[in-house]
């Protein structure tokens, strides 16, 4: 029986974390996969309850959250709508936000492995959250960056530290939605610590780079860099996908797109080749 439970948590700077947890109550002792959206992402864009349900349906509890100044409301769950709490984001927020639903994992499931999947920027961050603690097992990236800064042009940096804010479009909704300056300054002063190629290279378990050799928003090259900075780490190539697999928002369809499918499988295959090997080793 697929079970979907929600829950709240208090995130940075006062603002809600939003999460939900699929599992199937069939499953004793299940490992817990938290998923990490990317930027203008939320945890109900697109196909993610399919991929959660393929989770759950597959043994591992599947918890998916939104960061808390992603500028989705508990009313809104389905778009970007407030955009002063956007507007306010820093990475330093959403370092902070994943450390705390790993500390919730952890306290709330202490004997289940904790397997972090992050998407584009999510990706980033659940790089430099699996270098830096040691409670996470295994490490899944789809699609992810290797720079922060990549998410802006670095000729809008003069003009944004001049006028306090840029704005970015939502390739969806054509909206124009505003980034302060104190996300930029943020990031320049956190450099070293939010350098991701380096955290990579730090990263000591198991490790699966997923990348479509279509995605026009993270070259597929990107996934080679960062493999390069952590030869250990198994990078695979999703044939003909874009940067959501296959995905769009929002997605009605009742089975998950190819890609999509193709990339929870080796997602699956791997954490669980992995989760056999460590269980071996105990």
């Amino acid at each position: 029986m697929i079970k979907r439970e929600e829950f709240i948590l208090s995130g940075s700077a006062d603002q809600r974390i939003n999460g939900d947890l699929t599992y199937d109550d069939q499953y004793k002792n299940q490992p817990t996969v938290l998923f990490v959206h990317g930027f203008k992402g939320f945890k109900d864009w697109g196909a993610h309850h399919l991929v959660a349900k393929e989770f759950a349906e597959r043994g591992f509890r599947f918890i998916k959250f939104n960061l808390s100044h992603n500028g989705v409301t508990a009313e809104n769950p389905n778009d970007v709508t407030d955009m002063d709490v956007f507007a306010a984001n820093t990475i330093s927020m959403e370092v902070q936000d994943l450390d705390t639903m790993v500390n919730y994992v952890s306290h709330t499931y202490p004997m289940s492995d904790i397997c972090l999947i992050g998407h584009s920027r999510g990706g980033g961050l659940v790089i430099l959250q699996a270098a830096n603690d040691p409670r996470i097992s295994q490490l899944v990236t789809w699609s992810a960056i290797a720079e922060f800064n990549s998410l802006w042009k670095s000729e809008q940096e003069e003009e944004w530290e001049n006028s306090g804010r840029i704005y970015v479009e939502n390739a969806r909704t054509k909206e124009k939605m505003p980034l302060e300056v104190t996300l930029l300054k943020d990031y320049k002063s956190h450099e070293e610590e939010f350098n991701i190629l380096r955290a990579a290279n730090r990263v000591n378990i198991p490790w699966l780079i997923l990348h479509g050799d279509q995605d026009v928003n993270v070259n597929f090259n990107i996934a080679q860099s960062l493999a390069q900075a952590k030869p250990e780490a198994r990078l695979q190539k999703i044939e003909n996908a874009n940067h959501v697999y296959g995905a769009s928002h929002p997605f009605n369809a009742a089975q998950l797109p190819a890609q999509l499918q193709d990339v929870c499988d080796k997602t699956l295959s791997f954490l669980k080749e992995n989760l056999a090997h460590n269980h071996k080793q105990v």
